[in-house]
């Protein structure tokens, strides 16, 4: 965990109101109590109202919040260019969660912000090519790469041949206007581009345990200059 990670969550245990010990908050953010105490007295030198003192412990006073999340305005256009570009051009459940990311950034920014946000004018206009079909493909390969699961594949080659593989899916990758899928083809023992578009059929085949060689990392190393299939 970061320390800006633990200092939040530490503000956020003493804001429940009762006295909190170094002891137990070391133990539910997995570093020693010396680590908690330093944590507190950086807090508090930074103006955070935390009452008590180490082996009797801490508490914060009432009235006390967190500052408001601020984005500079490349930040904004960033979130919400990203946001806009996954609604139009990703997956079902890709473009419903960028949609429902950018409501709850939107209701938490201060107006200036929230102006920014709503000032941004970069858009995504929805491909005709982008069918339910292949949003929810987007969805199911995300699914299958995050499960580690094997599937095999009906695929449509740029010749036209329609070939069957099993892979070992790794990433997907977006390049302007179309998807690919990544993955290790047990077929060829090589790394493989799949165009999600040109995928037909596909069922599971089981789960896999990456190994070295054949992992993401392992892609990004090797070559830049993969063939599509």
């Amino acid at each position: 965990m970061r320390r800006a990670d633990r200092l939040f969550q530490i503000v956020q245990h003493l804001r429940g109101g009762w006295l909190t010990t170094a002891a137990d908050l070391a133990q539910r953010l997995e570093v020693s109590p010396r680590t908690i105490y330093r944590d507190i007295a950086d807090l508090m030198a930074n103006g955070v109202p935390i009452d008590g003192e180490a082996g009797l412990g801490y508490m914060m006073r009432d009235g006390y919040d967190l500052p408001p999340l601020m984005f500079t305005r490349a930040e904004v256009t960033a979130l919400v260019a990203g946001a806009r570009l996954i609604r139009a051009w990703g997956g079902a459940a890709m473009a419903l969660g960028a949609e429902n990311a950018l409501e709850k950034v939107e209701s938490i920014l201060p107006a200036d912000a929230l102006e920014k946000a709503r000032s941004v004018h970069i858009y995504a206009m929805t491909p005709d090519a982008m069918d339910q079909n292949l949003r929810l493909r987007l969805d199911e390969l995300e699914t299958h790469i995050e499960q580690q699961m094997r599937l095999k594949i009906g695929y449509t080659d740029k010749n036209d041949a329609v070939t069957e593989r099993v892979v070992q899916p790794l990433g997907i990758w977006f390049w302007g206007a179309v998807w690919t899928l990544v993955s290790w083809c047990e077929f060829r023992q090589d790394f493989r581009m799949f165009r999600v578009d040109r995928i037909n059929a596909m069922s599971e085949e089981g789960r896999f345990e990456p190994v070295e060689g054949q992992k993401l990392s392992d892609f990004f190393a090797c070559a830049p200059e993969r063939q599509q299939s």
